[in-house]
C-alpha cells in the first residue's frame, strides 16, 4: 500500500464543522446533516434525485426527528427542496446553478487568498508545494487509479479550505462549506474528475502557491481567479453523460 504524504493542516475533504450542543435532540440533527454530507461528497446522493424523510433515516441510520430537524438547514442551503407529494429533491444542477456557485467560490476566495499571502508560514506553503509536486509525479507514473483521484481531490478541496478558514470568520468558512457542497453536486453529476483535469488543476494550484511563495498577493490572486473560471468551464463544456 502506497504511503500517503501528510497533507498540510486543514488539507482534507470538505466538511462542516460540528456545532456544540447542549442536547441530545440536537446533537441527532448535526450528525445527521454531518452524514448528509458525507453521503453528497461520496457520491452516494446526485443531483436532482428524489428521496422520502424516511428513506433518509435509513440512508443515515438516524431517527425521523433528526431528520426532519436538519431538512429547514438543507432548504436554507439550497441543497434541497421539498416538491409536493414526491418528496425531497436535491439540488438540480443547470447552467444557473454552475454561474452562481462558482461565483460566490471566487468572491470568498479571492479576499482569503490576499489574506492567506500575508499570514501562511513558508514551513506551510513548503509542505502544500511538496504535496501538490507529488501529486504530479504520481500522476505522471501511468498508474492512475482511485485512490490518487480521491488524493487529489483531498488535497485540492484541502487548500482552498484551509485559505478561506484562514480568514478566521466563521460566518464565510460557514457559507463557503455549503456552496462546496454545491461543487461538489455539480463536479459528480456531469463527471469532470479525471486524468487530464487532475493534472490542469495540480498544475494550476502550483501557480498560485508560487505566487504565495514570493508573497505577491496580486498575483496569487489573479492566477487562484483563472483556476476557478477554468474548473467552471471544464464544467460548462463537460460531455453529457449518455
Amino acid at each position: 500500500m502506497t504511503e500517503k504524504k501528510r497533507l498540510p493542516r486543514g488539507a482534507s475533504m470538505p466538511t462542516l464543522s460540528v456545532i456544540p450542543s447542549n442536547s441530545e435532540g440536537v446533537s441527532q440533527r448535526v450528525k445527521a446533516y454531518q452524514g448528509f454530507t458525507q453521503h453528497i461528497l461520496s457520491g452516494g446522493i446526485r443531483s436532482g434525485q428524489f428521496i422520502s424523510q424516511r428513506e433518509l433515516t435509513v440512508l443515515l441510520g438516524m431517527p425521523l426527528g433528526a431528520v426532519r430537524e436538519m431538512i429547514p438547514r438543507l432548504e436554507a442551503g439550497g441543497l434541497v427542496k421539498t416538491i409536493p407529494k414526491r418528496g425531497l429533491q436535491i439540488t438540480h444542477v443547470d447552467l444557473k446553478l454552475i454561474r452562481n456557485a462558482f461565483q460566490v467560490r471566487e468572491m470568498i476566495e479571492r479576499e482569503a487568498i490576499l489574506r492567506f499571502t500575508h499570514s501562511a508560514s513558508d514551513e506551510e506553503l513548503d509542505v502544500i508545494e511538496v504535496s501538490h509536486r507529488d501529486m504530479l509525479r504520481r500522476a505522471s507514473s501511468g498508474k492512475i487509479d482511485n485512490d490518487l483521484l480521491d488524493d487529489t481531490q483531498a488535497l485540492d478541496w484541502g487548500v482552498h479550505d484551509r485559505m478561506v478558514d484562514a480568514l478566521g470568520n466563521e460566518i464565510i468558512s460557514e457559507i463557503y462549506r455549503v456552496n462546496s457542497l454545491r461543487l461538489r453536486l455539480i463536479r459528480l453529476d456531469l463527471s469532470v474528475i479525471n486524468t487530464t483535469n487532475l493534472v490542469r488543476s495540480m498544475e494550476e494550484h502550483l501557480r498560485f502557491i508560487l505566487a504565495l511563495k514570493q508573497r505577491d498577493g496580486t498575483s496569487a490572486m489573479e492566477h487562484l481567479s483563472r483556476h476557478i473560471r477554468n474548473s467552471r468551464d471544464r464544467v460548462i463544456n463537460a460531455p453529457s453523460e449518455p
